[in-house]
């Protein structure tokens, strides 16, 4: 059965002038019942060929517009700094080079432990030439962690040839407490006390020979791109390999359900950290996919450095913009009341995009009306789906879609099987885009995928429509993370956490869905700490967090938005029985919150035990908010 969504015209009719028209793939589904109740969904367009390596796409635009700008950055004078692709091109020739010179290939790896920039990406990319896999690792781990220990686990794992510190001052501590014994540590600036440090500027000026064109020739699509590091539920990181063949095929996926990006190489201006698949594979590779240029945003989702987005933002027009709920709702009261800035945002944008974890309705809402008063009409907004081992595409939603939570259908050459799983279905990939398994971890590899060699990606959907599967897949939380009431009612903590937060916005940054084998479901949640410093009227910053959560402002604002929303539900599995504030933020040593900023339930709560158990305490104190 092939299902299909109305074409352009019929589009336009659907949504009047709400829908500025994109050049898109049709919206096409093959679905397949299977003997289980569940689908198996796929598109009936196929995989057009693709480049073999990331190298490929490089030289494609080294070539062919070496005067278009390709990367640019602000440097220590606020003065961004652009590189060509022609530049580039020279640039990661010479690292490439170093590398060679050095005796590096493919059965050795280059770690970065510093974030996104120029000199990084043309260590990446010199990697992509030469065919030597690089291994970029959260910042985190280096610079917010006390113990070290996801940072020492993951150079165990990859034993590097190779270790590059953007400033080797900054990564200090995170370099001593690594045994460096036959590795070079390799640096923009900066030097270690009792570390020899080489200067990047090295690896700069090395002269390239024919021996890089040799070693370009040798990559193959099987060959090793990159390894990338998952935070997973529990216990240490486990490095995804990332293939030549799978970003290559993923990239190529893209490009054909966005054919705009074509006659529109896409201008970026993004933070996304490149140790995760999000932005080091899905939006860099799209700048190398379509000769695009990207400028690294050196600002993210949180106090004190979202001013630097939102000063990218107010010089760089992006015709693409990515990010995850938690940076859009930091950027959005920018939006809403600085209308130079709003108006420069929108325009040329053609896209906004957000993936990592799930939009709540409000913020979805709120995005609309900015670009209503900057433009006159909705800026579409689009969602996909995938993870590390997917590349990370799998399903797109390349089709108007008017609420948050779509994720879209199978990309070409994606297969999705549905398997039928408490009232939804567990989603499952096949695809050249999908992982061969995890670095040195044989047994995780045999678990991740099924008899019929589908990825298990533990997450789950439903459809938009029954009737349609082409109205594409609503996102249903993660199997794992949904649980039982005392009561046997299931309780889907993916869809509950985002109604919670539409239903408090905009007072919560996040939240915990907590209840299992209890009577009522109860909730942990961080406030929004601009909505908590505006409602205290504590705009100078000056009193700690813990005091403003006394505040009876606070508790009213919490009972009245819960219980009107309490109202509306049918069934114990919607309605919250009881709210804690918390004052500490997650922790990333402790598992609790992924660079993209998503939380992870399980072990948050596991953390937290005490303060669930305060949540439900026979006699709740002051601090819970009993509805």
């Amino acid at each position: 059965m092939i299902s299909r969504i109305p074409g352009e015209k019929e589009r336009d009719q659907v949504r009047g002038t709400d829908f500025a028209p994109l050049d898109l793939a049709p919206a096409e589904i093959d679905a397949e019942k299977t003997p289980e109740g569940g689908y198996l969904l796929r598109s009936p367009k196929a995989l057009e060929p693709c480049e073999e390596s990331l190298g490929a796409m490089f030289r494609r635009w080294v070539a062919e517009s070496p005067d278009r700008t390709f990367l640019g950055e602000r440097d220590a004078s606020g003065r961004w700094r652009l590189v060509t692709w022609g530049e580039a091109g020279r640039l990661a020739d010479s690292v490439a080079q170093a590398m060679i010179d050095r005796r590096i290939g493919s059965d050795r790896t280059v770690m970065i432990l510093s974030g996104n920039s120029i000199d990084h990406a043309l260590l990446m990319l010199g990697g992509f030439l030469s065919g030597v896999p690089v291994v970029p690792v959260s910042v985190a781990y280096s610079l917010l962690s006390q113990d070290f220990a996801k940072l020492k686990s993951i150079f165990r794992e990859v034993r590097p040839a190779l270790v590059f510190a953007e400033n080797a001052e900054l990564f200090s501590r995170a370099l001593k407490a690594l045994d460096l014994s036959g590795v070079e540590v390799v640096a923009s600036r900066g030097t270690v006390d009792g570390i020899p440090v080489t200067p990047f500027s090295s690896f700069l000026a090395t002269v390239p020979t024919s021996l890089v064109a040799k070693a370009f020739a040798a990559v193959r699509p099987e060959s090793v791109a990159k390894v990338l590091f998952t935070s997973g539920s529990t216990g240490l990181p486990k490095g995804v390999i990332n293939t030549h063949g799978m970003l290559c095929s993923n990239q190529q996926m893209l490009a054909q359900i966005w054919p705009f990006t074509r006659a529109t190489p896409p201008v970026l201006v993004d933070w996304l950290p490149w140790n995760h698949t999000f932005g080091g594979n899905h939006d860099f590779n799209l700048v190398l996919k379509r000769g695009g240029t990207l400028y690294v945003d050196g600002g993210k989702p949180a106090p004190g450095l979202v001013e630097q987005t939102v000063r990218n933002l107010a010089e760089i027009s992006p015709t693409i913009y990515f990010n995850v709920p938690a940076g859009f709702a930091m950027l959005l009261p920018f939006l809403e009341r600085d209308a130079k800035l709003r108006d420069n945002f929108f325009r040329r944008l053609q896209l906004v995009f957000y993936a990592g974890a799930a939009l709540s309705q409000d913020l979805w809402l709120r995005l609309e009306a900015v670009s209503l008063q900057a433009t006159g009409r909705k800026v579409p907004m689009t969602s996909s789906w995938g993870s590390t081992e997917t590349a990370p595409l799998a399903t797109s939603a390349h089709f108007p879609i008017d609420k948050a939570g779509v994720i879209g259908i199978p990309c070409p050459g994606v297969t999705i099987k549905m398997v039928p799983s408490g009232g939804k279905y567990e989603l499952r990939v096949k695809g050249p885009n999908v992982t061969p398994g995890y670095l040195n971890r044989p047994d995780l590899t045999r678990d991740a995928f099924d008899a019929d060699g589908f990825y298990r990606i533990g997450d789950a959907g439903t459809f938009a429509d029954p009737d349609n599967p082409a109205r594409g897949i609503v996102f249903a939380g993660r199997v794992a993370e949904d649980f039982k009431l005392s009561t046997g009612t299931w309780v889907h903590v993916g869809s509950l956490r985002l109604a919670v937060m539409a239903a408090a916005a905009p007072a919560l940054q996040d939240a915990l869905v907590a209840g299992h084998d209890r009577e009522a479901v109860g909730i942990l949640a961080w406030p929004n700490l601009l909505w908590l410093r505006e409602i205290c009227r504590d705009t100078g910053g000056s009193r700690p967090v813990e005091d403003l959560l006394r505040e009876k402002e606070v508790s009213v604002h919490f009972r009245n938005a819960l219980a009107e929303y309490n109202g509306r539900q049918q069934g114990s599995a919607t309605r919250i029985g009881r709210v804690l504030l918390m004052a500490e933020p997650p922790s990333i040593d402790a598992n609790e919150i992924t660079d993209k900023g998503y939380i992870n339930q399980g072990a948050a709560l596991e953390r937290r035990r005490e303060l669930v158990e305060r949540l439900y305490a026979d006699r709740p104190d002051p601090g819970v908010v009993v509805l």
